[in-house]
């Protein structure tokens, strides 16, 4: 499934139309709310090369993944909110570049992005729309790396198969939103974000890899407040 920031502001739209002849109340102080959708990470990659004994140029890209995702938050004040994003782990590709380009997927690995964001929502909380901006901590952490055929024959042809790791790190994130109140209990929640993240690749034949990830993710959800 592919969620698309027109398409994530076009459904927003939809919802604040049906809204809109009934009440709403925004988060406030002392207030949960829980949430559930579906969101889309893409990695901006930047690549370092492959150490040697490699081919010169030998770098990396990684495919974009669309997985469930869910939240709970709590209202310090009527604009500060505190929040968990958690969710299922993406399953992203890992293809050849740069020098290896087009040689196809060489391994998969799963991330699991949890963050724990601080939020400033505008206007007050009867107001119907409440845009927001989030600062956040997010701790990338990478599961099931595996390699293909074509990353040993690439990395120690006539070896054993080649196995890979990423570091797990820490990392800044940045998040714009919008929530649109259906009615005093339900909304819809939209946002994309960006977090700047570098880690390691480390090779069982020996070699490693920087990577710059930086990704960007789009998040389309539903609430409910309690």
């Amino acid at each position: 499934m592919k969620i698309r920031l027109h398409s994530a502001v076009s459904v927003l739209a939809a919802v604040a139309a049906m809204a809109a002849s009934s009440g709403a109340l925004a988060q406030a102080e002392g207030q949960w709310a829980i949430k559930a959708g579906v969101g889309k990470i893409t990695p901006k990659v930047e690549s370092g090369d492959v150490s040697a004994p490699a081919l010169p140029g030998s770098k990396a890209a990684i495919s974009a993944d669309t997985q469930p995702v869910f939240a709970v938050a709590y209202g310090v004040t009527d604009n500060l909110t505190v929040e968990l994003d958690l969710g299922l782990p993406y399953k992203h590709k890992i293809l050849g570049a740069g020098a290896i380009e087009g040689v196809g997927v060489l391994g998969t690995v799963k991330a699991l992005p949890p963050t724990l964001f601080v939020y400033h929502r505008f206007y007050e909380p009867e107001a119907r729309f409440r845009p927001y901006l989030g600062v956040g901590a997010t701790y990338a952490y990478f599961a099931d790396e595996t390699g293909s055929g074509k990353l040993t024959t690439l990395s120690d042809i006539g070896g054993p198969p080649t196995t890979f790791s990423l570091k797990n790190k820490f990392a800044a994130t940045l998040q714009v939103g919008l929530i649109v109140n259906i009615n005093k209990k339900w909304f819809v929640d939209g946002n994309i974000s960006k977090t700047w993240l570098k880690t390691k690749v480390s090779f069982s034949s020996g070699q490693t890899q920087d990577m710059t990830l930086n990704p960007q993710a789009v998040t389309l959800a539903l609430g409910y407040k309690f």
